[in-house]
């Protein structure tokens, strides 16, 4: 599941946005660069190849020579070498046309280069004194790429010539492989130091936002009431507006904790002298007064407890020590039940747990969940004290009668009691679950090993990373 959600996560994030974006453009960039980078050099190779063919063409044409008698005879050797060199891929022909009976002479002369071969060049070109480019395949599949041109002699009993250079074209493709190859190098190390570049880049570049995720943690779980530390220009507004926020918050809180603090105090002043008023008289009406009495009671300590809780989820920094308050309150619960003669028994791991949040709240819950027990059991309880991952689980075991699977949840509702022969108020428990949510905690029930409930309590830890 953590890993499908940090997959989840990493697909979704900035960061990956930038990365995919920036690389798919280098990407295509570089792909793009090198299609043109070597069609250019393709183009220029076949017109440097075409700019020498034409140039030993015009040498064959000036070499040319025919008789009176219409024989032709090239006198002279052209001034490259591989013309005389056997199969060099580098040749020249001239073909003879019959103008009056429609026939022709291929190969009437050729380079030694050809040795025995004739280059199939009948009924290629028509056009007289046009140079023209045209491919040609010879007898041995080879490709070859060629020019050539029709001239007319002089003499007047002489048919047109045909004059061809052609050159291998593996001659042609030999350099633009070897200029692909290395574009395709150069390129495939310019993407990859682009990548490096680009990756360092968004990382350093986000990094002051994981700087700023790790100051608001800070301020979520109290270390701080600020966010604190060098950030770039363009963070340095919001971090600005983050913080006078908090300090709105900060101040509006405190203003509400004050405010139900005087309030409490002026309801608890004129409820201590009804009680103890009331305490006075032997009465069923001085009985009633002191029953309501301990109720409103009850109600104010009740709506305290919450606002002062989601106070303390807002700016609070506090941190409780589980072991020192659950120790605190067991010997405060057997003192409270002394006649019951109970065995209550703490077992805590060998790490020291700390609960996120105010000692007065976190003894408000485990006292309500404690007492329960007490009042419950027959004579055992244990408190087993664990930690997984960001909470600290509390579970509280006796080995009272237990209750039916429909009242388990029930008894979490405001006013509703397990059993109306037990002294109380049913508003325990309430307090119990509404604390637990202001906190982000959860609190659950099930059968317990010794007989009776088993209450869970998982609140939010301050030593996070303890496990089992």
């Amino acid at each position: 599941m953590n890993a499908r959600k940090t997959a989840r996560s990493f697909w979704s994030s900035l960061r990956f946005r930038l990365l995919a974006g920036t690389l798919a453009w280098v990407l295509l960039t570089i792909v793009v660069a090198g299609w043109g980078l070597n069609s250019l050099f393709q183009q220029h190779i076949m017109q440097q190849v075409r700019a020498e063919l034409t140039l030993h063409l015009n040498q064959l044409l000036s070499f040319v020579a025919v008789d009176a008698n219409g024989n032709v005879s090239v006198p002279h050797e052209l001034s490259d070498a591989r013309f005389s060199q056997p199969l060099s891929g580098l040749y020249w022909q001239i073909d003879q046309q019959d103008s009056h009976e429609q026939t022709e002479k291929t190969g009437l002369l050729r380079s030694r280069s050809l040795w025995d071969n004739v280059l199939p060049t009948k009924g290629i070109g028509s056009a007289r004194a046009a140079l023209q480019d045209f491919t040609i395949t010879d007898t041995e599949g080879s490709v070859l790429n060629a020019v050539g041109r029709i001239i007319q002699p002089e003499e007047e009993s002489s048919s047109p010539l045909r004059l061809v250079v052609a050159i291998n074209h593996d001659i042609v493709a030999l350099p633009a492989e070897r200029f692909r190859n290395m574009l395709m190098l150069a390129l495939s190390v310019l993407a990859a130091g682009l990548m490096v570049a680009v990756t360092t880049q968004v990382i350093l570049g986000l990094r002051p936002f994981g700087k700023l995720r790790k100051s608001l943690t800070d301020v979520h779980e109290g270390k701080t009431l600020h966010i604190k530390g060098d950030f770039p220009a363009e963070l340095e507004p919001l971090v600005s507006d983050f913080n006078k926020v908090l300090d709105v918050n900060a101040k509006v809180i405190e203003r509400a904790r004050t405010q139900a603090g005087n309030l409490a105090h002026a309801v608890k002043t004129p409820l201590a002298i009804l009680s103890n008023a009331a305490a006075k008289e032997q009465t069923s009406f001085s009985t009633l007064v002191q029953e309501q009495v301990a109720l409103a009671q009850r109600q104010v300590n009740y709506h305290l407890a919450r606002a002062r809780a989601a106070a303390a989820m807002q700016a609070s920094s506090s941190r409780t020590p589980v072991k020192k308050s659950l120790e605190a309150l067991i010997r405060v619960m057997q003192r409270l039940h002394a006649e019951r003669d109970l065995d209550i028994k703490l077992h805590l791991p060998e790490e020291a747990c700390l609960f996120r949040g105010e000692e007065q709240d976190f003894q408000e819950m485990l006292g309500n969940v404690l007492d329960n027990a007490c009042k419950w059991a027959r004579h055992e309880i244990i408190v087993a004290v664990g930690a997984d991952q960001d909470e600290v689980i509390i579970t509280i075991d006796d080995d009272g009668k237990g209750l039916p699977e429909i009242q388990k949840d029930q008894i979490f509702q405001r006013g509703i009691r397990a059993d109306e022969k037990i002294p109380g108020t049913g508003l325990g428990l309430d307090i119990v679950r509404d604390l637990t949510d202001l906190y982000h905690g959860t609190v659950m029930t099930a059968t317990s090993p010794l007989g009776g409930l088993r209450v869970i309590l998982r609140l939010p830890s301050a030593n996070l990373g303890l496990k089992h």
